[in-house]
Order: C-alpha cells, then structure tokens, then sequence
C-alpha cells in the first residue's frame, strides 16, 4: 500500500466518487489501493475543503542567503581571493 502522498489524483477523485456513492472505508481503500488512513484523509479534505489537492509547503528551513545575495557574495569571493 502506497502513501497518502503517493496517490494521483486520479486515485484521490476515485476515492471522492467511490465514498460518496455510499461504499465503506476498508471497500474503498480495497478498491483504490491504499490505506484506510489515506482514504479517510482525502475524503476529510474533500468534505472540508472541497477539494483533495495536497496542500503542503516546501520543506526545511528557509535559507538565509537569496540568490541574488549567492551571486554578489560569489562575485565578492572571486574578486578578492589573496585579501
């Protein structure tokens, strides 16, 4: 069985249409492929949000340095390699 992450969205309308057309949790995690915890997942998102996208965030901490900061300090590095 795959993660929650892991599904389509295709799996993820599939368990929208097959929960709504009144099919048990275990029946429809059976169908799709996936686990109980993910179809109940998707579905609480469906009923909550109108829609199963995942809404999740880049990852990790945000870096200190933004690119144009990278390139001049770069730049600066390269200048003055023997000061």
């Amino acid at each position: 069985m795959r993660k929650a992450a892991d599904l389509s969205e295709i799996d993820r309308g599939r368990i929208v249409m097959v929960r709504r057309l009144g099919t048990s949790i275990t029946e429809t995690a059976r169908l799709v492929g996936c686990s109980r915890s993910a179809v109940v997942s998707i579905h609480a998102k469906w009923i909550n949000y109108g829609d199963t996208s995942s809404r999740r965030q880049g990852v990790g901490r945000p870096r200190v340095i933004k690119e144009k900061g990278r390139r001049r300090l770069s730049r600066l590095v390269k200048q003055n390699r023997l000061s």
